[in-house]
């Protein structure tokens, strides 16, 4: 499975990117802002799901929301805001323009584990060799 983190931290980006990793995901691709990650995505192929900071430069994380839904060959991109935005109005708009999950930072690893689960993005265990 292949996942982005979207986050203007980049001690946050490799926290996010360490976690999907233990958790078995086989590629993760980073971008410091919304505009970066559209990049990303325009460049292929597209990842299963999408981790997305509120608060950045040049492109905040809603508004990254809003320009993927609006993008027919984007739809089956899974997007899950990673922030620290808690206020309840603030997690209904993300919802609302299409975000499918909410974790408020600080979280732990199991806190973001239990939300791919919920979401049915959890990748099965791999195999090890003797």
């Amino acid at each position: 499975m292949r996942a982005l983190v979207i986050d203007d931290s980049r001690a946050m980006r490799r926290i996010v990117s360490r976690i999907l990793v233990d958790l078995g995901y086989d590629e993760v691709l980073e971008a410091e802002h919304g505009q970066a990650a559209l990049d990303v995505l325009a460049t292929g192929p597209l990842p299963e799901l999408a981790c997305v900071d509120w608060n950045m430069p040049v492109m905040d994380g809603l508004t990254f929301v809003n320009r993927v839904r609006a993008e027919p060959a984007w739809r089956s991109l899974t997007l899950m805001m990673v922030t620290t935005e808690s206020e309840h109005g603030q997690i209904v708009r993300a919802l609302a323009a299409g975000a499918h999950e909410y974790l408020i930072k600080p979280f732990t690893a199991d806190a973001l584990r239990d939300k791919l689960l919920l979401l049915g993005l959890l990748p099965e265990p791999k195999e090890v060799s003797a």
